[in-house]
């Protein structure tokens, strides 16, 4: 038996009683309390839950515009029942104010049956319109909760999920790990001042979990894990009571004044590893509000808006998939297929990290003067890959090495112009640098929610710390280029335009059936070229390698740990990196057409190389081609630095302190002012997140550098 409130009716006379029967029958019950009378008792649904071995439902909850019902069932599963066949939410309203008699309790004998069972075969047995089987695990479904048009599921297994309705389809948006050992979710409260309240059972303790400050708010030892229990609370006291050994037990509490004080709210549990600009949201009444997405150690990415004028980073929605450290993201800005309509941000994220795992979502942020931020972000989880989720599933794992779990993407790069007149494909490409010698391109089909290795190569023989994507199209066509950056400081250039035109010839042929490639390599050698397998030992197609590159330069005597490329008026790119040794290396290059045997390919030539020994006092982890005269890197020595390149020189402009110390990672945009003239913002992190902006000069003046 459960209880769910009926929306449009007073929820303190009428409710809705669910109760499960013999061969997975569902009754819905309409009951009404009048003061003086006897409870009446209306049938008005009959519903068939899917076979399992304990059938029956845990729990309920009514979607009243679109006359739906939402159940969740023992077995995990959540459900999506018609209401139509009754009698209507506004017959049935009128019936009962008007005092009908469809139903009559008046003895309290449990021998007696309601009459309005008596004829419930006139009713037509309803089976589910959708249903997301073991959601939830084999545990159950502990609750449904519907909120601002979404439907919130959770569970035993330790999570909770947000779901919409699309075309009377029940469609999983993404799920969250509220904290670490709390499997035992109960249910969900939503605040009035926007806090969300996760309710459940943690070890021996019942315990109220803020996702807003990421703390407990309340904790009542009283055994763990009860199935009959209830819980309010008020600012003047709070009330636990449940069922323990057939006893009622009760926990009352008077509230105490709330005596701390958060001078800074925390955005990680731990330092900040990548930060990526989404964008700027316009809100009427408010500043500029900028979009961020931050990744950490704690294995949580999370999305954030930076007001300029409060100055306060205020966290829209934390992504909680990954199992290992957030260590690298990269966006694809653009609509897709979500249906949440075309205002505000639209784009695709992916983030990586530890343990071979890339995570895909899309993030859609629009204004929302209702909420505290201003902002209000919808994220849905598109998908997932990691090297060796399919290991597992190989029918000669003896013969086969499984992918080494220490394997990380240490840089993400989206593949740009996928979708142009010469390669008309919905596939997305994704570069990734990784810790065990690699370059892998992975294609993404958003609407199937597939994401698949396509190409590797293991050239680099060593840990690959950066990776960088470029089109370039002049010359009458495109060209698909690829930086890459190792630890002994070299730099290599790809042409990779045969390999993604390949994959995505593959890809359509297979129409996004086929299994992702990775999971398992014959024994070889660690950072060795991978050993050509034979069809009976891998299923998976076969794809294209990506060719030897291109050019190699060596820039750094050691790793390279910030690379950015940019293009200049002539067509040409700067490749500006930076180093563990403190230095900062630019080329310049220049794409070509192939001649001879490789006319059909592409010939980079490097015009000028400009090195700055000793230009940082330790590491060099962020820096960005401002113009193509205009340099700006940081440090880990916690000084942002702006040169001037002039006649094949650097040539420092100004120097900046800032307080974010072990900096990870730096990004910059540009802003036009109201006059016309360039405003340069920039955001760092590492041990914190801080945000500074400032402007250069047209024309820098040529001076000599400082000894």
């Amino acid at each position: 038996l459960s209880w769910a409130p009926r929306p449009g009716l007073p929820p303190t006379t009428s409710a809705a009683l669910l109760a499960s029967g013999p061969e997975g029958e569902m009754l819905w019950l309409d009951v009404t309390h009048r003061p003086g009378q006897a409870p009446w008792v209306k049938l008005m649904g009959r519903y068939l839950l899917p076979p399992c071995k304990q059938r029956w439902h845990t729990c309920a909850a009514f979607l009243p515009q679109e006359e739906l019902l939402v159940c969740g069932d023992r077995r995990g599963s959540v459900l999506l029942f018609p209401c139509s066949s009754s009698s209507g939410w506004a017959a049935e309203s009128t019936s009962l104010a008007n005092g009908g008699t469809d139903l009559v309790v008046e003895d309290s004998s449990s021998e007696l049956e309601l009459p309005c069972l008596l004829h419930k075969g006139a009713l037509p047995l309803e089976s589910p319109l959708s249903m997301l089987y073991g959601l939830h695990g084999k545990t159950g479904v502990t609750s449904v909760t519907i909120h601002r048009g979404f439907i919130y599921s959770t569970g035993r297994d330790g999570v909770y999920r947000q779901l919409r309705l699309r075309d009377q389809q029940l469609e999983v948006l993404w799920k969250h790990r509220p904290c670490k050992g709390l499997q035992w979710i109960e249910e969900l409260r939503f605040t009035p001042d926007g806090d969300l309240l996760v309710l459940g059972f943690h070890a021996d303790n019942f315990v109220v979990w803020s996702s807003r400050t990421s703390e407990n708010l309340h904790c009542v030892p009283c055994g763990g894990g009860h199935r009959s229990w209830s819980y309010c609370s008020s600012p003047s006291a709070e009330v636990f009571t449940f069922i323990k050994s057939g006893d009622v037990m009760l926990y009352h509490s008077k509230g105490k004044p709330w005596e701390q004080q958060v001078l800074l709210a925390s955005l990680h549990g731990r330092e900040i590893t990548c930060v990526r600009r989404l964008g700027a949201v316009d809100v009427p009444g408010h500043a500029t509000l900028n979009v961020f997405v931050t990744g950490s150690e704690d294995t949580t990415a999370c999305v954030l808006v930076l007001s300029e004028h409060s100055r306060e980073a205020v966290p829209l929605a934390r992504l909680s998939d990954h199992i290992s450290s957030v260590r690298t993201l990269a966006f694809a800005m653009g609509p897709g297929d979500e249906g949440f309509g075309d205002e505000g941000l639209s784009a695709l994220l992916f983030s990586a990290g530890g343990r071979a795992q890339i995570e895909c979502y899309r993030l859609l942020c629009t204004g929302d003067t209702a909420s505290e931020s201003a902002v209000a972000c919808q994220v849905i989880h598109v998908a997932s890959h990691r090297l060796d989720e399919h290991w597992e599933r190989k029918k000669n794992r003896h013969k086969l090495v499984k992918m080494d779990p220490e394997t990380r993407y240490m840089s993400l790069s989206v593949v740009p112009g996928t979708s142009s007149k010469q390669l008309p494909t919905p596939w997305k490409f994704l570069a990734a640098a990784c810790s065990d010698g690699s370059v892998r391109i992975f294609g993404l089909l958003e609407a199937a929610r597939k994401l698949v290795l396509v190409a590797e190569s293991f050239h680099h023989q060593r840990c690959v710390l950066k990776v960088e994507a470029f089109l370039h199209t002049r010359a009458g066509g495109e060209r698909h280029l690829l930086c890459s950056a190792a630890t002994d400081g070299s730099v290599a250039f790809w042409d990779i335009t045969g390999t993604i035109a390949d994959a995505a010839d593959a890809l359509h042929q297979a129409e996004g059936q086929m299994q992702p490639l990775g999971g398992c390599r014959l024994p070889a050698a660690p950072l060795l070229p991978p050993t050509k397998v034979s069809a009976d030992l891998l299923t998976e197609p076969v794809f294209p390698a990506l060719d030897a590159p291109l050019v190699t330069v060596m820039a750094h005597s050691c790793g390279v740990n910030s690379l950015h490329i940019r293009e200049t008026p002539e067509g040409q790119y700067l490749v500006a990196s930076g180093s563990d040794d403190g230095s900062i290396h630019i080329c310049l290059l220049e794409v070509a057409p192939g001649r001879g045997e490789a006319a059909a390919g592409t010939c980079l030539q490097v015009l000028e190389r400009v090195s700055r020994p000793c230009a940082h006092a330790a590491h060099v982890t962020g820096i960005r081609v401002l113009r193509p005269d205009l340099l700006l890197s940081a440090s880990v020595d916690q000084r942002l630095m702006l040169w001037n390149r002039h006649q094949g020189e650097l040539v420092p402009l100004s120097t900046t302190f800032f307080h974010v110390p072990d900096l990870a990672e730096l990004d910059c945009w540009e802003v036009m002012e109201a006059g016309g003239e360039p405003q340069y913002y920039c955001v760092l992190c590492g041990q914190g997140l801080e945000m500074l902006c400032g402007t250069a000069p047209s024309k820098p003046p040529p001076q000599e550098a400082p000894q």
